[in-house]
């Protein structure tokens, strides 16, 4: 399991260019012109892990398989989308299916490459999406409140809890500010999810810098840096024209590039991890002479949970789980090397699995 991200800005920022890196292919035609995305592009990447290397390196693995992530090229907003200018309405539904959002920003200056709004504003940029967001999110509550009325009276305590909670938000957004500044109790939490708000998504703010601001980012992303502070919200500086150039290099061009640029990694790497931190991932790992291989979960999952990740079978049959520390089995040469050490843990159902576990599930059936 990885997660999906939807990519959506204004017109012209560079998401489809960025989306064409990530994925390295060129299904998202990026032209310089509004809605040339009118479909949303889907695209898996492996998650890049060098853990997972280092682990089929010791066990010898035949196969090394990552945990993948879907990006989801969303076509871009504009001023009046929620009302369905553009082509909002169809938009603003595709992101109701992502976990995140990755709000591009363009934080460069180009004469050659349009800005619909006429102007290099990346903070005015994220207030429009914003907005837009808001706005959309005021409607389907008051859509959604009409409808539970019936069965309200009919004494259905799901629709009384379900109205609770838009009402909640409905505050807030009328108050200027997104679903996801409220504070969700987890008794909640599952029926909050099913409401799908569109500002109820965590949103990381991707900089879109030109290459010489790569490495060290420039004035538009650090304002960009500053609301997202305000927000409590996550921020990356990307340099969409590099990743695009990355993309067509092998492993040791692309390292040398980067190198003369002054980064040490690419865009994509930075871009997963505040992704994962932004929805509370972690990785663990199963290591055999026949595949390593990597596995995404939230954190707090417990080891039945996780096994379960793998085949529904594990977490019912669920005995018990032998697990070593990725420090641990690098340290000792691998598995065998670290049971003969003692660093081998045998974890009930209560353990909480931590991010680099290397896990073996005994289970019955």
């Amino acid at each position: 399991m990885g997660f999906r991200m939807g990519i959506v800005g204004l017109p012209n920022v560079g998401k489809s260019t960025l989306f064409n890196a990530l994925t390295r292919t060129a299904v998202a035609q990026a032209a310089n012109f509004p809605f040339c995305t009118i479909e949303p592009n889907v695209g898996e990447v492996a998650v890049p892990d060098p853990r997972l290397d280092r682990l089929a390196e010791l066990a010898g693995s035949k196969s090394i398989i990552p945990t993948r992530m879907t990006f989801v090229d969303i076509a871009g907003l504009v001023r009046g989308a929620s009302k369905g200018e553009g082509l909002g309405n169809q938009f603003l539904a595709n992101i109701r299916e992502v976990e995140a959002v990755a709000h591009v920003l363009r934080c460069f200056a180009d004469d050659d490459v349009s800005h619909v709004e006429g102007r290099v504003d990346p903070v005015a940029d994220a207030e429009v999406i914003e907005t837009e967001l808001m706005l959309a999110d005021l409607e389907s509550i008051e859509r959604r409140l009409q409808t539970l009325a019936r069965k309200i009276k009919g004494g259905d305590k799901e629709a009384e809890r379900q109205k609770r909670l838009l009402k909640a938000a409905e505050a807030a957004l009328e108050a200027g500010r997104p679903a996801r500044t409220l504070t969700i109790d987890e008794d909640d939490r599952k029926t909050w999810e099913t409401l799908q708000l569109l500002t109820s998504k965590p949103v990381l703010y991707v900089c879109n810098v030109d290459e010489a601001s790569a490495a060290t980012g420039n004035e538009h992303s650090r304002r960009v840096a500053a609301m997202a502070a305000e927000q409590g919200a996550a921020h990356v500086v990307i340099s969409a024209a590099i990743e695009e150039e990355i993309s067509q290099l092998d492993a040791e061009e692309a390292g040398e590039f980067l190198a003369e640029l002054g980064l040490e990694e690419p865009g994509l790497d930075r871009l997963i991890r505040a992704g994962y931190d932004l929805l509370g991932l972690l990785t663990f790992f199963t290591v055999g002479p026949k595949e390593a291989r990597a596995w995404t979960v939230r954190k707090g999952t417990k080891a039945p949970q996780a096994a379960g990740v793998i085949h529904g079978d594990f977490e019912r049959g669920f005995i018990r789980a032998e697990t070593i520390s990725y420090d641990d089995y690098v340290a000792h040469g691998g598995e065998q090397g670290a049971k003969d050490a003692g660093r081998m843990r045998v974890e009930g159902k209560s353990y909480v699995v931590a991010d680099g576990d290397v896990m073996h599930f005994l289970h019955s059936g």
